[in-house]
C-alpha cells in the first residue's frame, strides 16, 4: 500500500494537470512563489549576489516541471557521448538524499545515503568523475581539483542553481508538459514558461504536448531492456519472455518504483506484454525500511534508480524476487553536435584570449 506521502505526491501531480478548485486555493501562494523568483533573478542580474564562473564550459541540464523528467537518463547519456568524441566531462549535482554540506566525489562504491540515488547511478553508469554538493560550483571546482583533465562540467539539475554561471542551458520536458501552467504549489513549475525562450535547447522526453517556445527542440526516446536479478547474476531476461513465462507459470509480479513519475514505468513494463500490480513509491525512497515485507509475488521488479538503494538493505539485498529493470536512453545526435559545436566555440575563445570576444 503506498504511504501518505507517495499518496500526496500523486495526487498533486493530478492537481497540477487542470486548474481546478484546489490549484485556485493555491494560487495567492504561486504570487509569492513567483515574487521571490523575481527578486531573486533581479539581484544577480544586478549583481548583488554573484555567480561563479569556472575555467571549463560548464553545461547545465533541468527543467521547469517539479520532479523527475527524465534529467538524470540525459546527463547519462550526454556525457557518455560527449566521451566518445574526445571530451573529458564530470558531473555535479545536488545529490538529494545525501548529506551536502561540503562537496565530496562520489565512487560506485558509495552507498546512496550518502552521495544521492542519481549522482550514484551517473558514477556507476558512466564510470566519470562525479561529486556532489549544495553548492555545485564547489563540487565543480573540487572535479577539477581532482581530475584536472576535465575540460567541461555537466550539471545535472542545475537550472535553477543561479550561484553557477553556466554556458548553456538544456530544459527537459516529458509527456505532462508543463501541466496547468502554474507556479508551485498551485502548479508544478519551478519558472514560468517563459524561461523556456532563454534556454538553449529543448530536449523532449517522449510525447509531449504543444508547447510555445522559441529554442530548437531535440527528440529523446527511453525504453526498458533486459531485466536482471538484484542479486548478481550472468544474464538478464527480456520482458516479452518474462511475460511469456509470467503467463505459463501464472506468476504475480509486482512492480514498485520510488521516482517522480512511476505512471511511466508501470506503463512500459504493461507495454511490453507484463501484468502487473502497482506499488508506487515516494521519489527518492530510501528503502532504509523493506516495502516488500508482507507482500506475495513471484517476481518484483524495479529501477534502476531504487537498485542502488536496495543493494545497501541485507533484507532486500538477499530477495531473489527483486529484478531491476533497466532504462535504455536514446538522444538526438543533433543534441550532442550542439553542444560539442558550443564547448569548440568557448575552448577556442578562450585559447586566444580576452581578444576573441
Amino acid at each position: 500500500m503506498a504511504s501518505v506521502r507517495t499518496r500526496l505526491q500523486l495526487a498533486l501531480v493530478e492537481v497540477w494537470q487542470e486548474r481546478g478548485p484546489i490549484a485556485w486555493l493555491l494560487s495567492p501562494l504561486s504570487v509569492l512563489h513567483y515574487l521571490g523568483y523575481s527578486a531573486r533573478r533581479a539581484l544577480y542580474a544586478l549583481a548583488f549576489l554573484r555567480r561563479t564562473r569556472l575555467d571549463v564550459p560548464v553545461v547545465v541540464i533541468g527543467n521547469l516541471y517539479v520532479g523527475g523528467t527524465g534529467k538524470t537518463p540525459l546527463t547519462i547519456e550526454l556525457v557518455r557521448a560527449l566521451a566518445a568524441r574526445g571530451w573529458h566531462p564530470g558531473v555535479v549535482s545536488r545529490g538529494y538524499g545525501g548529506d551536502g554540506a561540503t562537496a565530496r566525489m562520489v565512487r560506485p562504491e558509495d552507498a546512496a545515503r550518502e552521495v544521492g540515488d542519481e549522482p550514484l547511478l551517473i558514477a556507476r553508469a558512466t564510470r566519470l568523475p562525479v561529486a556532489v554538493a549544495r553548492n555545485r560550483a564547489a563540487a565543480a571546482h573540487l572535479i577539477r581539483a581532482r581530475h584536472p583533465e576535465c575540460d567541461v562540467i555537466v550539471a545535472d539539475d542545475g537550472l535553477q542553481h543561479w550561484p553557477l554561471a553556466r554556458d548553456m542551458e538544456i530544459a527537459l520536458l516529458h509527456y505532462r508538459g508543463l501541466g496547468n501552467g502554474w507556479l508551485l504549489p498551485a502548479g508544478p513549475l519551478r519558472e514560468p514558461q517563459g524561461r523556456l525562450d532563454e534556454v538553449d535547447a529543448i530536449v523532449c522526453n517522449g510525447e509531449v504536448p504543444a508547447i510555445r517556445a522559441s529554442a530548437t527542440r531535440y527528440a529523446m526516446r527511453a525504453r526498458l531492456g533486459e531485466a536482471r536479478p538484484l542479486q548478481d547474476a550472468p544474464a538478464g531476461q527480456a520482458l516479452e519472455a518474462m511475460a511469456a513465462e509470467q503467463q505459463r507459470e501464472k506468476w504475480r509480479i509486482v512492480a514498485a518504483a520510488g521516482i517522480g513519475m512511476p505512471d511511466r514505468f508501470f506503463a512500459m513494463l504493461r507495454a511490453s506484454g507484463l501484468v502487473i500490480e502497482e506499488l508506487p513509491l515516494a521519489d527518492h525512497f530510501d528503502f532504509v525500511a523493506n516495502p516488500f515485507s508482507g507482500i506475495v509475488a513471484d517476481r518484483i521488479l524495479i529501477t534502476e534508480k531504487d537498485a542502488v538503494k536496495c543493494v545497501a538493505n541485507p533484507a532486500l539485498a538477499g530477495d531473489a524476487r527483486i529484478w531491476v529493470v533497466p532504462l535504455a536512453t536514446e538522444i538526438d545526435p543533433r543534441l550532442v553536435d550542439a553542444v560539442a559545436t558550443r564547448l569548440q566555440n568557448i575552448s577556442r575563445r578562450t585559447a586566444l584570449g580576452p581578444s576573441a570576444a
